[in-house]
């Protein structure tokens, strides 16, 4: 009996791995395929983001909880949503997502547009990056928590497209200034094809940082059920 229950839970975890993994090489291959392809302006860029989210979350929700996002894992794990052994997990396929999808998109496109890597415009202070990054990440999660984890939420049956127009919104605001990475994997996969880890603490700790605030925020405020 024992050796069935374990057979099971490793068989609903790899599940909801594969699901992390898929969504978050959806997010990088559509997201950042989008700005390497050179096609697409600051419109398109926002909205393959958040379609990529979209899609994602409808279709791979139900699997894993669609976080796709080691940020929104971190304040999941934080606010006891999850475990610590599924937070390290979760990462773990995000980040795989992530630099499989980079590496597709350096074999189809090579070395175009900066591999799509999220970056501090030039003339913007590294404070000014980390600011934008942490409010656009709070916005972001404000929203999560809103929709998908509050069920009191008149969008809590479909929760993917709020969040997947919040990225869009957030990366006409914050893109110019950032990227608008909001998500440390999104960042990591085309930092580790192309060797380019200037301001890696920006793009790990300041999304971090801005998903714990909000849903902090949102946990003493709201209450969500």
């Amino acid at each position: 009996m024992a050796s069935q229950v374990i057979e099971s839970g490793m068989r609903i975890m790899s599940k909801k791995l594969f699901a992390e993994f898929l969504g978050t090489f959806a997010l990088v291959f559509l997201g950042a395929g989008a700005i390497v392809s050179g096609k697409a302006d600051l419109q398109g860029v926002a909205f393959a983001h958040g379609l990529a989210i979209f899609v994602s979350i409808s279709a791979l929700a139900g699997i894993s909880g669609a976080h796709f996002n080691p940020a929104v894992s971190a304040v999941m794990l934080a606010t006891k949503r999850i475990c610590g052994q599924d937070f390290l997990y979760f990462v773990l396929a995000q980040l795989v997502g992530a630099a499989v999808a980079s590496l597709a998109i350096n074999y189809i496109y090579g070395h175009a547009n900066g591999y799509g890597l999220p970056a501090i415009a030039s003339g913007t202070s590294v404070g000014a990056g980390v600011l934008a990054e942490i409010l656009g990440t709070a916005l972001l999660v404000a929203v999560i928590f809103g929709v998908a984890v509050d069920k009191r939420s008149v969008a809590a049956s479909h929760p993917g497209l709020p969040i997947g127009l919040t990225i869009t919104a957030v990366i006409f605001s914050v893109g110019p200034i950032t990227g608008a990475a909001l998500n440390p994997a999104r960042w990591f996969g085309p930092a580790l094809v192309s060797g380019d880890w200037t301001n890696a603490w920006v793009y790990i700790v300041a999304p971090i940082a801005g998903a714990l605030l909000a849903g902090f925020a949102y946990q003493a405020v709201a209450k969500p059920e």
